[in-house]
């Protein structure tokens, strides 16, 4: 909001020595603000978009445009120190350079502690809520193909062709879970042995975010066939319907 209400300032405060200027010359008043007006819709038509501006069709369209489309947090927050930005702040009597440096500082760091949090607390749930579950409910699985067996012999094969997928799938969406939180705490050790505060946020955006979609992608497919009865946690169906 700070950097919002600053740029909003700057652009009045520029508008105004515009059409002051203007008025100097001898130009009526609105004359003279009409002309500014158009001038400054033909500047800001790079960033007029009538679509999603979510969307990855707008991300193509903006670096067209010549916008800035950097995703990752820890790099955007460079803008902060670009000799324009330093000027808008310092005009406007807001914050110094070494205030600006001073708060990227914590913003870097900042933005690694919870990125360092959430690895944590999420690969602590994978392996003792998550795993341990889809295991229990694969030896269910695996119970329940011995007694078919067990009753129906060689018929067995087909009659427990589902359980069998169902078993292997868990086997391998188990280990690949495993895997990936083993690799994430390695990167986390990496990472934190970078004395900068923005090349170590960058490292865990880069090295250590990417994990978190991964797991949860294997995650999300255990959801998705586990009992309801013993998964430990609410699965999205409940969390969006049941009230």
């Amino acid at each position: 909001m700070i950097a919002l209400n600053a740029a909003v300032a700057e652009a009045l405060v520029d508008f105004k020595k515009r059409v002051d200027a203007l008025i100097a010359e001898g130009a009526v008043k609105t004359s003279a603000i009409l002309k500014v007006l158009r001038d400054d819709i033909k500047t800001c038509k790079p960033i007029r978009f009538d679509g999603n501006g979510y969307s990855d069709e707008w991300v193509v369209e903006a670096a067209k445009r010549g916008l800035d489309v950097e995703k990752s947090c820890p790099i955007i927050f460079d803008r902060y120190m670009d000799k324009e930005t330093i000027t808008m702040f310092e005009s406007l009597n807001i914050m110094g350079e070494k205030e600006l440096e001073a708060r990227n500082e914590i913003k870097w760091e900042t933005y690694t502690k919870k990125i360092q949090i959430e690895a944590r607390i999420f690969g602590d749930m994978a392996i003792n809520h998550i795993i341990p579950i889809a295991t229990r409910y694969q030896s269910s699985l695996i119970d329940n193909v011995h007694k078919v067996k067990d009753i129906f012999g060689d018929e067995a094969v087909e009659l427990s062709a589902e359980n069998m997928k169902l078993i292997k799938e868990i086997s391998m969406r188990s280990k690949t879970i495993t895997a990936k939180v083993q690799d994430m705490i390695e990167a986390r050790k990496v990472a934190n042995r970078i004395e900068s505060e923005r090349e170590k946020a960058i490292a865990y955006h880069d090295t250590i975010e990417p994990f978190l979609d991964e797991i949860r992608y294997e995650i999300d497919k255990l959801e998705a066939i586990v009992d309801d009865e013993i998964w430990p946690l609410p699965k999205y169906r409940e969390l969006l319907f049941i009230r």
